[in-house]
Order: structure tokens, then C-alpha cells, then sequence
């Protein structure tokens, strides 16, 4: 996430964005799910994905809000009008925070005391003058749920969050080997993760979210994992388009859904794990066989090394076999 340090001078004043902006009009989209989507990490076959990337690609879906809201108000304010959905430097929460839609929580997301921490947002820079509104104050008090509840302890204190930790970075914008110790801690989460945004105790003022377009599809939610495996990369496409899943590519998506097998315990997915040891991609293959090392009986491992560690080429996949013979030694030992 170079980009972060590449553009803080650029986030840290939106006039460097636009020179001429005079006013920043912020808003938020709730997309509240119906239930507790925690549930269904229960479902150790199944994979998780995050309840924001149900649907289409949020960017398309407010973006196009935002352009009608601008438009109306550059009609009456006689105004120029830009508009920016999470892909410019705009330090949207803190900025959220100042225009009082609500307070950057603990784990730093926008609450509100009225739509809970499920909130889209979005900014509209204008060359308007308009009045202020008046920022809106912590409410976190002594709660610190999202703190505790996070599988890899990514909040190194309250306010502060470990990108390097945490399973949503891991698991959409990580391109390369997500850390051996992080994996156990992933569970079945295949795409992000909600455990702080779903124990929010101000949730519970929260509504679900009432724009079709980001309403969860049933066919997006604990997914099994022994077909996702199969997916190539024509079928990745295919079952992902319009959604931000597919921003991830099929290689990065794969790796999730073996490390998710690997957490699973459920020894009938090591065949899907197998089949994935002769991919093309050397991070597939690597963790093919973390997921195996994690499902298989001991003599199995051996006879699997045998077979494939002479044709294997990548020193990673290589280094993954061999931790996972090392760990035979110790569990006969």
C-alpha cells in the first residue's frame, strides 16, 4: 500500500486535490446486512465473503449518486462541482467526522449514532461557500469489542490499525504470500472481513440498507469452498463480474480459498487442495500444500513430497513443503 505514503501530502489538504474547492459536502450510504453475517463463519466448508462485496462494486453504484446530488447543486448554487468514491487521495473519515456524520471509531471506521458502522462514503468538492456543520464527537467510551474481537490482533492500540494484520488488506490488496502465522487466523474469510464492523454496540440503532443495487445476492454468501477451488480463471470472471471480488484475480482469490480449506478441518477438501498442486501459479501451489499440510495424516504428506518436490521450480512452493515435512518430524517426534 506504497500509494498511502506516495500521496499523504495530496490527502492532507483537498485544495492541493482542486485548488478552487471552497466546500466539501460528504455523505454516507448504509448498507447494513438483515442479520449478523458472523454466522456463518460457523460454516467451517463454506466461504466467507464481506458483506459490502455482496453485490456490485460500491465505486459504480454511489459514484452515480453523487454525480446526481452534484448535479443538482451546481444548478442551484451556480457552482463547479467534483466528486470522489474512495479512489482519490480524500481522507474521507476524518473529513466524515468534521462534517458530523459521525466519529472514527476504535477500529478506525466512521460510526454513526444513527446508521451504525455499516457506511458507505462518499465526497462532493464544491466552489460554493457553504455554512459548516459542527463535527461529531467520540461515542466509543470504554467499549473496546471491535478491539477484541479482531482474529489477528490487527489494532496495536485503540484508534490504530496494523494494515499488515489485517485479513481485509490481506486478502483483497495483499498480492504476495499472506504470513504463515496470519493464516490460522483468517478462518473460512475468503474476501475482507466484518468481525469489528459486526459487534459495533451502536448497531443496534443501525437499518438495513435499502439500495437494490448493494443488497446482498443469496449466491454470494457462504460459498463452498470445494467449488470455488475448481474455479478457473474464465469462471472466476464469469462468477464475480461486477463485483469487487473480481478486483482481486483469480490467483489471489484461490490462495484465500485454500487457506480457508486449511483452517476448514474437514479432511474431504484435501482433494481440492491436491487437485490446485499441479496450477500454474506458484502462490496457488504454495498454498495447496499449506492446506494439505493442515489436512492430510503425516504418511500422506510424505507420499505427496515424494511425488512433487523434485518438479517443483518456485523456492516458495519448495519452502512450503518443507515446513510442512519439518512439522511431520515434530507431530511423530
Amino acid at each position: 500500500m506504497e500509494w498511502m505514503a506516495d500521496t499523504a501530502e495530496r490527502r492532507a489538504d483537498p485544495r492541493t486535490l482542486w485548488p478552487e474547492v471552497r466546500s466539501l459536502i460528504l455523505l454516507g450510504l448504509n448498507y447494513g446486512p438483515t442479520d449478523n453475517p458472523l454466522a456463518e463463519l460457523a460454516q467451517k466448508d463454506r466461504g466467507y465473503i464481506s458483506v459490502y462485496a455482496r453485490n456490485r462494486d460500491y465505486h459504480d453504484v454511489i459514484k452515480g449518486k453523487l454525480k446526481e446530488a452534484a448535479g443538482f447543486l451546481a444548478s442551484k448554487a451556480s457552482s463547479d462541482v467534483k466528486v470522489f468514491v474512495d479512489t482519490a487521495p480524500v481522507m474521507e473519515k476524518p473529513l466524515a467526522e468534521a462534517a458530523g456524520l459521525g466519529w472514527q471509531g476504535k477500529h478506525t471506521v466512521i460510526v454513526s449514532r444513527d446508521f451504525g458502522n455499516w457506511l458507505f462514503l462518499g465526497a462532493i468538492f464544491t466552489t460554493a461557500e457553504l455554512p459548516a456543520d459542527e463535527p461529531e464527537h467520540d461515542h466509543c467510551g470504554s467499549c473496546r469489542r471491535c478491539l477484541d474481537i479482531c482474529p489477528t490482533n490487527a489494532f496495536p492500540a485503540p484508534y490504530q490499525l496494523d494494515a499488515r494484520r489485517c485479513i481485509s488488506y490481506l486478502t483483497i490488496e495483499h498480492k504476495g504470500h499472506i504470513p504463515e502465522e496470519l493464516r490460522p487466523g483468517i478462518g473460512s474469510r475468503i474476501f475482507g472481513c466484518d468481525d469489528c464492523l459486526a459487534v459495533c454496540p451502536w448497531n443496534k440503532f443501525a437499518q438495513a440498507g435499502r439500495e437494490a443495487r448493494l443488497m446482498q445476492r443469496e449466491d454470494l454468501a457462504a460459498l463452498p469452498l470445494a467449488d470455488l477451488a475448481r474455479l478457473d480463471d474464465p469462471s472466476f470472471r464469469a462468477r464475480f463480474a461486477g463485483t469487487p471480488v473480481k478486483r482481486t484475480g483469480r490467483e489471489r482469490f484461490i490462495r484465500n480459498v485454500l487457506i480457508a480449506i486449511g483452517n476448514s478441518g474437514d479432511a474431504s477438501l484435501a482433494q481440492e487442495a491436491e487437485h490446485l498442486l499441479d496450477d500454474a501459479s506458484p502462490l496457488v501451489r504454495a498454498m495447496a500444500v499449506w492446506a494439505l499440510g493442515r489436512l492430510l495424516l503425516p504418511d500422506a504428506i510424505v507420499r505427496h513430497a515424494a511425488e512433487r518436490l523434485d518438479q517443483e521450480i518456485d523456492p516458495d512452493v519448495r519452502e512450503e513443503w518443507h515446513r510442512a515435512m519439518a512439522a511431520r518430524v515434530e507431530a511423530v517426534a
